[in-house]
């Protein structure tokens, strides 16, 4: 808001009513800001179109008018201000005898300074206001000070004037009443009420305000009563029965119809429906405050039918967001649902959201299809999320673990049970391997050597043509299946990209990809879940280009038996993650020690476990309960990514980092800095992208050394260049030596931070740009132009993981002696049993394998991680299946021994690495120590004096 000095105050005292008669002017020139502020708000209000003030008071359209919610929708207007509750004394002489609260506003530098609560929605042109204040002051030098009422009012081109309602001379002596009227010709873009006015240092008192207007009563007694409950109210007008009422256009029009396109688009429920129309920028839209009528950290459901209309868009994306300010001007926008819609018919948008504070403003609104293309929305009901049954664990019928279910895998009946995928060529030939490939060796069953014969493809015009088999009536729903083959390519210009696919119904399921570069034979592996019944399923092998010749040998598709894996990595787990403990007592007892009960009780294991939060998060007391109790590191979702700390160039936001620093250092949480730089140019702010070449240099030292100075010591690990393996923005602009020079640089204005590289699906077989052969000749690359890459970075985002297919990476990675850690790991599944296995193979995988160091999750609670059906708490707060799963892990992690000293005095044990507290009960007394497990090789010997 611009601060006015006390000499334009003055001016504005002597405007007319008149000078505020503004048409709605054209919004041809808006640009969407780079963040939504009140004043950008457009209430479209006719006579109808005031809000259905639900609990509040019918007649006073200010809310919370006598301060009993404290400042809840009240705003102090760049000073400070609070609430004296009812017979306090506050300030002697005029609330000592008060029986009820009133705000103070105080630390006021200038005249304008206030309190202020905006009435947009609550307004009508037309109408007549009538304005009634009790206020009062202290601190005035001259005895007395004037108070004056006054209305800003905002429109569309943004042009901001004044409208003066009242002033009154008020003195130290006790409350006063101040009076006034007013009306408008026309509605603003915005209209905020506020109080000001006296000299600066004084402090205004208010205690209460009201707005009336005489026909508002009448007009809500003959208003339709509505019968829905209390939830459905939070959206007031939902099926638009009363016209645009409680709907206004967000930097757009808004139009109510019974009937569109020549009578072609008609309501599909109820009379009416409303358009988003004349919209010039994709987050234009219709909207409504729902203000006050949503609670935190409860779920609520938004249901929306919606369809578009335009001359030239047949269909497009609409997303329904939720716009909020705190209390302290905090923006954010949570996203809640989103839809592709036709103009051919009404379309189910659908979604939750959940708030974990108390927002002074809340809207929700529709927005984004391109401009010129009409929003149109039938109804849209905001209610309670419902809590959905608990679901059961899938039990597949004679579930055969490791066999295979493809027909004639050993080719012994020519192609028999196998054709062609498009119009090629199929034969049998000779010369493959006859060994199983290395994946697949760990989780397959009993089986017999491979024939050494393999399908050969020719005369391929398409690059999906290949060999294919239908196996709808062999896939068990739930099941995880693991895909083994040997692939080998033709004579063929470059490298080249084969895949086993699978189509169920019409979705493409990716079953593994390998990179194929020469005459040899090449392990293809992979997995996939099909968790939604199929009409039908069938696995084809293709990808390279027309006109090479491809060839596949021995393809395993087989349902995977994680338990027995599980036994494998438990044993894997007492070798790398224990150490032989021997505790020996020493003291004034120790001839006796003979037989003294010992209890040992591991407090925490010291290996990592971290995961991802936001800032809005560490609003929710309950997320911070659980964060703290069961993680021990860190990493932030957006706030330290360039996007968020520098959206506009040099107007540079750390508030919400800091804050989280901040809370993660009260609690002991180590952190990891994601990110400095981020490849892909689909991530970069718009500003970047209009850099040329040497300014965008300039900009990324700017980066470097302004992140890196401020947080010097602070982030123990940094991924320095998020992605690498798939994005080339800055490589392409600034040359190849910018990758190992951004690591150069970040360790020499921070030493102490391990440096690494971060990318996706390195692990799971489903990408060849970031195979794990890939990912080592790209360190091995950087490392050779001199980067200090300190760790590998494996982001962990997977669906439907195979322990081998994970731990074969793992095993290829090792080979580079640095340290390995899981950064961003979630698993989907909509059943939460199935969740909850996936993500225990991840977890029982990277605990079990020597070269990871770390374990982060990319989140655990509802709502608030980037993939649906992920989290391990529900919205609400309640543990899930996978959250049960990871507590359980958790606590299978940690050591107990107890037992009695030995004739030497000694008890020995083997316990994870972490802290412990050992209680040792002599006949005499009962002493308490703690202790340090490391890591080491060597059994280790600590002394305790008791």
């Amino acid at each position: 808001m611009k601060r006015l000095t006390a000499s334009s105050f003055a001016r504005r005292l002597f405007k007319s009513n008149s000078d505020h008669a503004h048409s709605q002017g054209s919004n041809e020139n808006m640009t969407k800001p780079p963040a939504i502020t009140a004043d950008s708000f457009d209430s479209q209000s006719p006579k109808e179109n005031r809000e259905n003030t639900g609990s509040y008071d019918p007649v006073n359209i200010i809310h919370n008018h006598a301060f009993s919610e404290g400042l809840h929708l009240w705003c102090a207007n760049c000073c400070n201000a609070f609430v004296v509750p009812a017979g306090s004394g506050y300030h002697k002489g005029i609330a000592e005898d008060v029986g009820c609260s009133y705000a103070v506003v105080t630390d006021r530098k200038e005249c304008w300074q206030g309190l202020e609560q905006d009435i947009t929605s609550r307004i009508s042109a037309g109408c007549v206001y009538t304005v009634s204040a009790c206020v009062g002051v202290s601190g005035t030098s001259h005895g007395s000070t004037e108070v004056q009422a006054t209305l800003r009012l905002v429109y569309q081109n943004s042009e901001t004037s004044y409208l003066f309602i009242s002033r009154k001379s008020v003195t130290e002596e006790g409350w006063q009443m101040l009076e006034g009227s007013f009306s408008l010709s026309t509605m603003p873009n915005q209209a905020i009420f506020y109080l000001e006015g006296p000299s600066p240092g004084s402090d205004l008192f208010v205690k209460s305000v009201m707005i009336t207007c005489p026909s508002f009563t009448d007009y809500e007694s003959s208003r339709p009563t509505s019968s829905c409950t209390d939830d459905e109210k939070i959206i007031v007008n939902a099926n638009f029965d009363d016209s645009l009422y409680s709907w206004s256009g967000r930097g757009c029009k808004v139009v109510c119809h019974e009937s569109m396109a020549d009578a072609n688009i008609n309501p599909t429920s109820g009379k009416y429906f409303a358009s988003a129309t004349d919209r010039t920028q994709s987050w234009n839209g219709i909207q409504q405050d729902i203000t006050g009528r949503v609670k935190r950290k409860q779920a609520y459901e938004m249901t929306a039918v919606v369809r578009v209309h335009g001359h030239n868009v047949t269909n497009a994306d609409v997303r329904g967001t939720l716009w909020v300010q705190a209390a302290d001007n905090r923006e954010q926008y949570i996203g809640i649902a989103k839809a592709q819609v036709t103009d051919k018919d009404w379309v189910q948008l659908q979604g939750k959201f959940l708030l974990n504070d108390s927002p002074s403003k809340a809207v929700i609104f529709l927005e984004g299809p391109p401009p010129g293309t009409d929003i149109l929305l039938n109804s849209l009901v905001v209610n309670r999320a419902a809590k959905p049954p608990p679901p059961s664990p899938p039990v597949p019928e004679n579930a055969i673990f490791g066999v295979n279910i493809i027909t004639n895998t050993h080719l012994n009946n020519g192609t028999n049970g196998w054709f062609p995928l498009g119009d090629c060529t199929m034969s049998v030939k000779t010369g493959s391997p006859h060994i199983i490939p290395p994946m697949a060796r760990d989780s397959i069953g009993a089986h017999e050597r491979l024939s050494g014969r393999y399908i050969s493809v020719t005369n391929r015009t398409q690059t999906w043509m290949g060999p294919a088999q239908v196996i709808t009536d062999k896939v068990k729903l739930y099941l995880t299946y693991q895909v083994s083959a040997w692939v080998r390519v033709g004579r063929a210009s470059g490298p080249q990209n084969v895949s086993v696919a699978l189509g169920v119904d019409d979705d493409w399921v990716n079953g593994g990809q390998v990179e194929v570069s020469d005459d040899q034979w090449r392990e293809i592996g992979g997995s996939f879940r099909i968790e939604k019944q199929a009409a039908k399923v069938m696995v084809y092998v293709q990808g390279p280009a027309s006109g090479v010749d491809l060839m596949v040998a021995g393809l395993h598709i087989f349902p995977v038996d994680r338990r027995a894996r599980f036994n494998h990595l438990k044993r894997q787990t007492e070798k790398i993650r224990k150490r032989d403990v021997i505790l020996k007592f020493s003291g004034s007892d120790s001839g006796c020690l003979l037989g003294t009960t010992v209890r040992v009780r591991q407090m925490q294991n010291s290996f990592p476990f971290g995961s991802c939060i936001c800032r809005t998060n560490i609003d929710n007391e309950d997320f911070n309960d659980f964060f703290v109790k069961n993680f021990n590191w860190a990493v932030f979702g957006n706030e330290l990514k360039w996007y968020s700390t520098e959206a506009q160039q040099r107007n540079f936001n750390y508030r919400d980092a800091d804050e989280l620093l901040n809370f993660c250092y009260k609690n002991n949480i180590q952190v990891r800095g994601h990110c400095i730089f981020w490849e892909v140019e689909s991530t970069l702010q718009a500003w970047i992208h209009s850099l040329n070449k040497n300014d965008l240099m300039i900009a990324v030292q700017n980066r470097l050394s302004g992140l890196l100075t401020r947080y010097k010591g602070k982030f123990k690990h940094y991924d320095v260049n998020n992605e690498m393996m798939h994005g080339s923005y800055y490589q392409d602009r600034l040359g190849k030596e910018i990758w190992a020079n951004m690591f150069k640089k970040a360790h020499e204005l921070d030493p102490s931070a391990i440096l690494f590289v971060n990318d996706y699906h390195v692990e799971d077989g489903c990408d060849t740009r970031s195979s794990p052969e890939k990912y080592i000749e790209h360190i091995l690359d950087l490392q050779d132009q001199g980067a200090p890459v300190g760790g590998i970075g494996i982001q962990g985002h997977i669906d439907s993981p195979v322990g081998p297919i994970v731990c074969s990476a793992l095993d290829k990675l090792s080979i580079l002696g640095l340290p390995i850690w899981f950064t961003e790991v979630d698993v989907s599944s909509k059943n939460e049993h199935v969740r909850a296995d996936d993500l225990e193979v991840m977890l029982r995988e990277a605990f079990a394998h020597p070269a990871v160091e770390g374990i982060v999750l990319w989140g655990f609670w509802e709502l608030f991680m980037s993939r649906e059906d992920a989290h391990l708490i529900n919205a609400e707060g309640e543990l899930n299946e996978a959250g049960k799963r990871y507590l359980a892990l958790k606590q299978e992690w940690l050591s107990h021994a107890h037992g009695h000293t030995d004739d030497q005095g000694q008890f020995s044990f083997r316990g994870f690495h972490g802290s412990y507290e050992v209680e040792v009960v002599t006949a005499s007394k009962k002493i308490t120590k703690t202790f340090v497990v490391d890591k080491g090789d060597d059994a280790l010997v600590i002394s305790i004096n008791i």
